[in-house]
């Protein structure tokens, strides 16, 4: 069989019809994987759509996307029909920089805070909510904005903030000035469990999984060495995404460095823990399961 930019396994015939359509986080978090991407010969073969984490879990739900990443939320409300490709992930094992909660005062002396939310990150959203009433013992209140910390601030004593934005707070502080408290919610979940924290895995489409497996086994060969390709080289990559990004290449590095970008033995348990604390607040099915695309040897 000819090779192609998936490798030596090549599109399956019927795949050649149509490209199949795969999934990308427009966040920084997912710029390594991008670079790695644009450095390999998997581009010309498949439909890279570029996404904010929800839409694209949106979208795989719905079929509009063969594969991608998803945030973990999403994925568990949607186990029946998605298979998990092992390997690719957006995790930490201890501070993430990039999800927080911040707080105009120490979340010990609020016990019952109006908190702004966000729908950027369905994930992070769910993460903050276990935090605040089970990890502190809070009776929150909520009220959803724009992904603005300064305007969810104006309006309420504390925000979840994510991606971007969440990193400009980390770096440079809270917009306006003023005092505030910025909660690493991947710290403190790994403080609470002692298991890393989860954001976003890759998955595919069952019906294209089954009908499409050379094609599936052969992207995700492809995403599981654009990102080793990558991590062998975060100086490059923090120093090629830095322009126009708002952040140093420093940084950056210390960011990606911070990232794991890989699912293990540990990320399952704590996936499965997620799962378990969502399904008992009745925001996931009861029923889910993970459920993992499997290669033909």
């Amino acid at each position: 069989m000819p090779t192609t930019g998936l490798g030596t396994v090549g599109l399956d015939p019927a795949a050649r019809q149509r490209r199949p359509r795969v999934g990308h986080i427009s966040f920084l978090n997912c710029r390594p994987l991008l670079w790695g991407l644009r450095r390999s010969r998997l581009l010309p073969d498949v439909d890279l759509v570029s996404l904010t984490p929800e839409a694209a879990g949106d979208r795989l739900a719905a079929g509009g996307l063969d594969l991608g990443p998803v945030s973990l939320a999403a994925y568990l409300r949607h186990t029946e029909d998605l298979l998990l490709l092992p390997g690719p992930a957006i995790a930490a094992d201890g501070p993430v920089m990039s999800c927080n909660i911040v707080s105009r005062r120490p979340l010990e002396t609020t016990p019952a805070p109006l908190v702004g939310l966000t729908s950027a990150s369905r994930t992070t959203v769910l993460l903050a909510r276990f935090l605040l009433e089970e990890r502190f013992g809070l009776t929150p209140r909520y009220f959803t904005g724009p992904p603005d910390p300064a305007e969810l601030l104006r309006r309420g004593d504390a925000a979840v903030v994510i991606g971007d934005p969440a990193l400009r707070v980390h770096f440079h502080g809270v917009p306006g000035g003023g005092p505030a408290t910025v909660y690493d919610t991947a710290a403190l979940w790994t403080r609470w469990t002692g298991l890393p924290m989860v954001f976003a895995v890759w998955a595919v489409r069952r019906e294209y999984a089954e009908q499409h497996p050379d094609t599936v086994a052969a992207v995700h060969r492809a995403l599981l060495a654009a990102r080793d390709g990558a991590l062998a080289h975060l100086e490059r990559v923090a120093a090629e995404v830095a322009p126009g990004s708002g952040f140093t290449a420093p940084q950056l590095l210390t960011y990606y460095r911070t990232l794991r970008y890989e699912l293990t033995g540990d990320g399952l348990r704590a996936v499965h823990r997620f799962g378990e604390l969502a399904a008992r607040r009745g925001l996931v099915p009861g029923d889910w399961a993970v459920r993992t695309f499997e290669a033909a040897p």
